[in-house]
């Protein structure tokens, strides 16, 4: 290893870590040291790491670089020495060291870096850029959304495994993708064992199976990789294959709050310029001025909490999201049926700002799924071995009545309908719509509202289940499909509750149990929104239909007067999520027309959604003249 010469004569600035030049590679890396030593490995276990010094000349403050020329290099891998203390480069693509999951004998090891960089043809591919109201996202977590034995996928619990789904995920309408944390982190948490010698630690026996924590945010995750397969170009495989079919990726990462401001936009722009993604789910402790404002961001998707007034600085454009629980919580109060929430029902539903895209969940990670939101009242952490003393006891939930499974066939069917009223709930909302993986077909955590640390069955997706709750499969795919086709139920910007285009009706306008009369009296927990279609377009560009949606959410029926359509149209059921015949929707061009024009009783903790159609020659002759309290254009 002796064919190689330091030359530092250009005297370029170069990024940090390990960069390819002409003849061999650059490197670079911060340490506040007396010494920094360029550390390589050979492909041997046994043999000697060789040590090449950092020469001063080549260090600029605490930045230590140099050009390293020679041939054979590619041979090695690599890690930094300063005063004596071995790390591996943060700013490294790619690791090894951490390939197998959750071996403990892994934990805090020493990672190496390939010097070897792999060529990829990315034929082509370019970011997405889809607007927020076109999207669907999905989230999913790599390891747990294929790990399962019933996941029917050859290469579980990695990239290559998501690849393997996208034929499901084309099925089900999603347009996004979100994957949880997959830069390369520890998944070995360790403690300190009583009566041990100061900074000494051991594998507690749980897994970060969520990976929030350290890590090395530029590095995809080697045991998402598979055996023997380098994880930065399973990675960009797994964005090329998503975007052939029309998906975006959106990649979150997780900082401490200890990584410098331009760490974490130099991990952020590696992501969207190396690895192709279409956004970035930034979690922790950033610095959302710094990345709004970042050029090479601009157009990429950026979600974050709050941007706090961020959105307002002039050069901002619409590609930041804000990601938080306020949905969440609002309408889940609703689901429930507590009292003085139609206010935020209607607030929730409109809510769409024109200078940020909203996205909105009803369950997400950190908390129960949309099954357990409806089978437990109380948190059931006791596997996670903290005395269920972890996890939020604010949950928003109801059981229905029993707490946890049950056969009784009552409670079973109620909650099969309260399930159809939170993804309406979701799907006729406004801002862009998120769906926790396995949530459109029953998946369960048995009341765990935590599962940071559960890397089993409790955290897996069952794939079983799509078959035994098919009937929620089929009601999330028919309300996927609904909101893609009415774009009333998702505008580019909030609507404006107004008759701005003069057709005679307002964008939206809402609704008491008399018509034009809306109720938000603490007590009420009914409201109908009406939408008129002058104010959308379909996919054929021709205008979208009329729809009048009657939120019940009380657990007693109640009345609702209808606005007045146009002439020679009446009102038909497209979503009637009481109706378990015929699983809570009709297909389109098969919605039944109501018999009385005027009003409708809605049942009991339903949501009722009419489209307002043609009615036929022996219907217009019954057609009558509107209540005295209609709405005349």
């Amino acid at each position: 290893m002796r064919q190689y010469r330091i030359d530092n004569k250009d005297r370029k600035a170069y990024p940090l870590g390990l960069i390819h030049v002409d003849g061999g590679i650059h490197v670079s890396v911060t340490a506040e040291a007396k010494s920094c030593n360029f550390v390589l490995f050979g492909t041997s276990p046994e043999a000697e790491p060789v040590r090449i010094p950092f020469p001063e000349e080549g260090k600029v403050g605490n930045v230590w670089g140099m050009t390293l020329l020679g041939k054979g290099l590619e041979r090695f891998e690599y890690a930094f020495e300063a005063d004596g203390r071995l790390f591996s480069d943060p700013y490294g693509a790619a690791f090894t060291g951490q390939e197998e999951w959750g071996n403990p004998e892994q934990a805090h090891k020493l990672l190496h870096s390939p010097i070897r960089e792999e060529e990829f043809d990315w034929e082509g591919d370019r970011p997405l850029q889809l607007p927020y109201e076109q999207c669907i996202v999905y989230r999913i977590h790599v390891r747990g959304f294929t790990r399962h034995s019933s996941s029917g996928v050859k290469n579980k619990g990695t990239f290559r495994g998501i690849v393997e789904k996208i034929p499901y995920m084309k099925e089900l309408g999603i347009t996004t993708l979100e994957i949880m944390p997959a830069a390369e982190f520890s998944e070995i948490l360790m403690a300190s064992s009583p009566g041990s010698p100061a900074g000494t630690e051991k594998p507690t026996g749980r897994v970060n199976y969520w990976g929030y924590g350290p890590a090395f945010n530029g590095a995809p995750k080697a045991s998402y990789a598979g055996k023997k397969r380098r994880p930065d170009t399973e990675f960009k495989n797994l964005v090329k294959e998503l975007h052939r079919a029309g998906i975006e990726l959106v990649a979150e990462l997780f900082f401490t709050g200890k990584e410098p401001p331009v760490f974490v936009l130099d991990m952020v722009r590696r992501w969207v310029q190396e690895y192709h993604v279409d956004g970035i789910h930034l979690t922790g402790n950033v610095p959302v001025s710094l990345l709004a404002l970042d050029p090479y961001l601009a157009g990429t998707k950026l979600w974050t909490l709050s941007w706090d007034g961020v959105e307002k600085i002039p050069g901002v454009k619409r590609c930041l999201g804000e990601y938080n629980d306020g949905f969440l919580i609002d309408m889940r109060r609703v689901l429930k049926g507590d009292e003085g929430q139609m206010n935020a029902l209607a607030y929730r539903s409109r809510r769409n700002p024109a200078d940020y895209g909203v996205i909105h969940y009803l369950a997400g990670t950190n908390g129960f799924t949309l099954m357990d939101l409806v089978c437990y009242e109380q948190k059931h952490n006791e596997d996670n071995g903290e005395n269920n003393q972890d996890g939020s006891d604010y949950n928003y939930s109801w059981n229905c009545g029993v707490e946890g499974p049950v056969r009784k066939k009552k409670v079973v069917e109620l909650r099969r309908q309260q399930l159809r009223n939170g993804l309406l709930l979701l799907f006729l909302s406004q801002g862009t719509p998120l769906l926790m993986a396995g949530d459109e077909f029953g998946n369960s955590q048995n009341g765990n509202n935590n599962a940071y640390c559960q890397d089993n069955p409790i955290s897996w997706l069952n794939w079983n289940q799509k078959k035994t709750n098919k009937d929620l499969v089929d009601f999330v795919k028919a309300a996927i499909r609904f909101r893609k086709n009415h774009s009333v139920f998702c505008q580019s910007r909030e609507p404006r509750m107004m008759d701005y285009q003069s057709c005679g009706f307002p964008d939206v306008s809402y609704h008491g149990t008399k018509a034009w009369f809306p109720e938000f009296d603490h007590f009420r927990r009914q409201l109908g929104i009406l939408y008129c279609g002058d104010y959308g377009k379909k996919p054929d560009g021709t205008k979208d239909d009329y729809f009048f949606v009657a939120y019940n959410m009380h657990w007693e029926p109640h009345e609702f007067a209808l606005p007045h359509l146009p002439k020679g149209m009446g009102w038909h059921v497209a979503f009637d999520t009481g109706d378990g015949v015929h699983n809570g929707y009709f297909e389109p061009g098969q919605e039944p027309e109501i018999q009385n024009q005027k009003r409708k009783m809605v049942a009991g903790r339903t949501i009722l959604v009419l489209i307002g159609k043609k009615l036929e020659k022996r219907e217009l002759e019954q057609e009558k003249e509107p209540n005295e309290d209609e709405h005349i254009s």
